[in-house]
Order: C-alpha cells, then sequence, then structure tokens
C-alpha cells in the first residue's frame, strides 16, 4: 500500500511540474503570470481527469471482455469533450493510414526479395 502511496504521490508530482512548466510558456508568450495556487488547481484538476479518463477506459475494456484497452475504449472516453473527440479520431486516422502505408511497403518489399531470389537461383 505504501508504494502506492508514494507512487501516486509522484505521479502529482510530475504533472505539478509539467503544470507548472506548460503556464510558465503560456506566461511568456502571453505576457503575464500564473500564481502558485492556479499552478497547483490545474495540477490537481488534471490529476482527477486522468484518473477518471484511467478508470473509464477500464471499465470499457471489462465490459467488452477485454484485457487490454484499445483505440476504441479512447474514443469512447474522448465523446466528453467534442474537441478532445475530434483530436483523438484525427490522431486515429493519421495512425491507421501510416500503419496501411507501412504494411504496403512491407509486403512490396518481401515481394522485391522474392522476385530477386528466384531471379538469384535461376
Amino acid at each position: 500500500m505504501d508504494d502506492t502511496l508514494a507512487q501516486n504521490q509522484r505521479l502529482k508530482a510530475a504533472i505539478h511540474f509539467t503544470s507548472g512548466q506548460i503556464c510558465q510558456t503560456i506566461a511568456a508568450d502571453c505576457g503575464s503570470e500564473f500564481s502558485r495556487q492556479t499552478i497547483a488547481a490545474i495540477a490537481e484538476t488534471t490529476y482527477r481527469q486522468c484518473d477518471i479518463f484511467a478508470k473509464d477506459l477500464e471499465a470499457f475494456a471489462r465490459h467488452a471482455k477485454r484485457n487490454t484497452i484499445n483505440v476504441d475504449d479512447v474514443k469512447l472516453v474522448s465523446r466528453r469533450s467534442t474537441a478532445l473527440s475530434t483530436y483523438v479520431q484525427q490522431k486515429s486516422e493519421e495512425l491507421a493510414s501510416a500503419h496501411q502505408e507501412q504494411k504496403e511497403k512491407r509486403k512490396k518489399n518481401s515481394a522485391k526479395r522474392k522476385h530477386q531470389e528466384t531471379e538469384d537461383e535461376d
């Protein structure tokens, strides 16, 4: 149990640090500042939202009788936010397209190698 608590504390610290870095970048771009309380609130909200997403993803996979979370689960959880859903859908399509291109490349290379091997045998 102490290990889980320590891991959660490290995770919260990492989220707080990253939130602070992002806030600093935004503040520099806008010429404004974020208070420490604001950064802490953003970090805590981010942590809680990620926790909710993780639990929902696990529930979606379990409902589908799977042990592995897949893209469809992520698409389901992203439906709460139109912007997030659009982004996830776009990235999913990009990844599927890239995967298909790699698959076709491998198929062409494999066919090319087979053709060369048969020529070498002759």
